[in-house]
């Protein structure tokens, strides 16, 4: 009788780290199925092309993966991480603990016996040390099902190497920060093209981070969308309270207007060049803000004159008559 392949499913995150994982167990016999987790942090613009996502993953390293959206989970972690903060707003203890609980979750459905990440020992300072390696299986429920193909030597023998599903001896022992290892392993596996290292997650940068904490201590309510908008372009909080995006080049521009949702209005002017915006729930006098706001950062003239700027909403369009706010003006505004 035909032994029933063993199915392992992997956190996924695109990097060389996970890459190698699954091709370090999947070399072993062992079904791998990825899941890559995505929030508007990190992975969420994946959402809308993810089947070529997934196509190009499986042609370029043999890896099948799937993308799951956790944003409303991850949003409710931001108010109060058990483990607290990292430099900045980012939470990459609970986050860990989080994803590897997701991926345990699903077990069941793919008939799964454990799981596997491409964590090394050392390389992040707050998420991937052995005592916090530790936390995350207690934590995740995950004690002894938890696999780290790339530093497992290092580590105890989880319980897929103690029952023989794979050999302990085709694991790796890579640990610290360095990535000379992972490249040799990637060369050797014939890998190309795969991502430099970054750090993937917003909430580490030195600007996002701090932006999203503000909105969190000033919003009981937060939503998936608002955050998607605060993360690009120009960032406007008006004396309305009304929010305000406003893209710094064309590319940008593109950005903004993409994560327009219903109910926004789109500011752009009609009569030159300048920035597209994105205005969330004006009241006041913030749509003429605004609106001085695009002719600010447009094409300049001489003498200056008021610049024709439309509003287009869901019910329609309108048109107003600015002049450039002075810098002074808007100054507090500024996000």
């Amino acid at each position: 009788m035909k032994q029933q392949q063993v199915t392992a499913l992997a956190l996924y995150s695109g990097g060389l780290d996970s890459i190698l994982a699954c091709r370090v167990i999947a070399a072993q016999g062992v079904k791998v199925k990825a899941i890559r987790f995505v929030t508007p942090f990190f992975g969420y613009e994946l959402l809308a092309k993810e089947a070529a996502y997934a196509a190009k993953a499986k042609s370029a390293f043999g890896i099948d993966v799937s993308l799951r959206d956790i944003s409303t989970t991850f949003l409710e972690l931001l108010r109060a991480p058990k483990h607290g903060f990292g430099k900045h707003f980012n939470p990459c203890l609970d986050c860990k603990i989080l994803l590897v609980s997701e991926v345990r979750k699903l077990l069941p459905a793919y008939q799964a016996s454990f799981i596997i990440t491409g964590e090394v020992v050392g390389q992040r300072p707050m998420s991937q040390r052995k005592d916090t390696m530790r936390v995350v299986e207690r934590d995740s429920d995950c004690e002894g099902i938890l696999v780290r193909p790339l530093c497992a030597r290092n580590l105890l023998p989880t319980r897929p190497e103690l029952d023989g599903l794979i050999d302990r001896e085709k694991l790796l022992g890579f640990n610290g920060r360095g990535r000379a290892s992972q490249r040799a392993l990637a060369k050797e596996m014939q890998i190309e093209g795969y991502p430099t290292p970054a750090g993937g997650c917003v909430l580490t940068d030195v600007t996002q981070g701090p932006r999203v904490e503000r909105y969190y201590q000033e919003h009981a309510a937060v939503t998936v969308a608002d955050i998607w908008l605060l993360l690009v372009g120009r960032q406007y909080r008006l004396p309305g309270g009304g929010r305000f995006a406003l893209g710094r080049d064309s590319k940008e521009n593109d950005l903004v207007l993409a994560r327009r949702a219903p109910g926004d209005l789109v500011l752009r002017m009609t009569d030159r060049p300048g920035p597209v915006g994105v205005l969330r729930r004006p009241t006041g006098d913030d749509l003429a803000a605004a609106a001085g706001l695009v002719v600010r950062y447009g094409r300049k003239v001489s003498p200056e004159v008021p610049a024709t700027v439309a509003a287009e909403g869901d019910q329609g369009s309108m048109t107003i008559k600015a002049l450039p706010l002075a810098d002074t003006v808007f100054q507090s505004w500024q996000w």
